[in-house]
């Protein structure tokens, strides 16, 4: 096979190899070599446990902020919503103006925490992030009575959970992981009493 011209490109075979990232030094705690680079699952964590009281205040804050934007009328305030639960349910509270106000202001005013499995409220949020989502979608297609309404179940829902303490996206993730649709080990909190009482 005769080599390619200087004008032509180059084979794939004639490129390197694509090089995997070395090892930067090794951890004596750990039995792996720490590897450069960016850790996504730290990026996309999400607490476990999560105090209770800053859901709860956050989802008040959903509350409130829907409240003004169906007054207003504004696709922004929509906006703004789906962003923050889409916010919340990828990179947990260390993003959302939300989240960030009620666990690191309004919470620690409560008092003590009250510890509750993280994987329910993260499922909460990604329901939120879908309702919220489908409200803004419908806006800007023009159905504004259909993106209200929307709007409305996220309210209802929200509200639940700031004054009465009851997260129906959390009901929802049980019933599915009781169903073996979502996987014991993803909350094993949630399935053992004992866990969740320590």
């Amino acid at each position: 096979m005769s080599k390619p011209s200087s004008t032509e490109p180059a084979a794939v075979w004639d490129s390197p190899a694509p090089v995997s990232p070395e090892p930067v030094s090794p951890d004596p705690v750990r039995s792996e070599p720490i590897r450069a680079g960016v850790d996504w699952r730290a990026v996309f964590a999400f607490p476990n446990p999560v105090n209770e009281y800053a859901a709860r205040i956050t989802a008040g804050l959903v509350v409130l902020l829907a409240a003004v934007t169906l007054l207003s009328g504004s696709g922004w305030g929509l906006l703004v919503i789906a962003a923050g639960f889409w916010l919340r349910v990828l990179f947990g509270p260390r993003i959302s103006p939300l989240a960030l106000l009620s666990v690191k202001v309004l919470a620690p005013r409560l008092g003590r925490a009250r510890l509750v499995p993280g994987p329910p409220k993260r499922f909460a949020q990604g329901i939120g992030a879908f309702v919220s989502t489908a409200a803004l979608v419908l806006f800007v297609a023009g159905a504004v009575p259909a993106a209200w309404v929307a709007l409305a179940i996220l309210v209802a829902a929200a509200s639940l959970e700031a004054f009465a303490g009851f997260c129906l996206g959390c009901v929802i993730f049980g019933l599915l992981q009781r169903r073996g649709l979502i996987p014991e080990d993803v909350c094993e909190a949630c399935n053992n009493i004992s866990l969740r009482q320590s």
